[in-house]
């Protein structure tokens, strides 16, 4: 009868210590899966400064925001590609900024431009391009884009309105300082340059 108590008790402590050892270990997993996740979280919290003031904020996977940096990214190359005045300096600057943001593709419109005297025509004739926005189709699954807008050419004494689409494909590449985005341009080309319309200056 006492073996039998002793067997019992032997029994009872094996139980209550294989559950309490079972219990620290789920504890000890969860503590460590929680401190990971902790530490992932702090990883993605960035501090910005506005006017010297500390600012937190959060770093969002890109998947969340593809479809506004893709947008902006385009509209940033157009921006530079097409904004140009007659200042060669200037407009090395602008395209040598744009290259950075596009394939091979860009830099042969670039290149076709520049042997057809296009830059040098500008220089010479103190025109200023400026392009605006319209709208712009992009396609997540694909990465695929179509860019509408319009250009602005003021003359000496005439402003012209171009039209003016693009197409083309993004593709991921790492961030940089001079590709915030981390989105390049790829296969892009030009599917419609028509003039609109032309007006002199004191119509204005």
């Amino acid at each position: 009868m006492v073996l039998k108590n002793v067997e019992n008790k032997i029994k009872l402590v094996t139980i209550v210590c294989s559950i309490f050892l079972a219990g620290c270990i789920v504890i000890s997993l969860g503590a460590v899966f929680t401190a990971r996740q902790m530490v992932n979280d702090a990883h993605k919290q960035i501090y910005v400064l506005d006017s010297n003031v500390p600012i937190l904020v959060k770093q969002t996977p890109q998947e969340m925001t593809l479809d506004i940096e893709a947008k902006a990214d385009i509209d940033m190359f157009h921006h530079l590609f097409f904004t140009l005045a007659p200042d060669d300096k200037y407009i090395r600057y602008t395209i040598d900024k744009a290259m950075y943001l596009v394939d091979e593709t860009g830099l042969a419109q670039y290149n076709a431009l520049k042997e057809k005297g296009f830059y040098s025509h500008i220089m010479g004739t103190n025109m200023l391009f400026s392009i605006f926005c319209d709208s712009i189709k992009f396609n997540r699954d694909s990465l695929t884009f179509t860019y509408y807008g319009r250009q602005r050419i003021e003359r000496r004494s005439t402003i012209l309105w171009r039209q003016l689409i693009t197409a083309g494909q993004l593709k991921r590449v790492p961030r940089t300082e001079n590709n915030p985005y981390g989105l390049l341009i790829i296969n892009w080309r030009t599917l419609l340059n028509k003039d609109l319309e032309e007006r002199k200056k004191s119509d204005y």
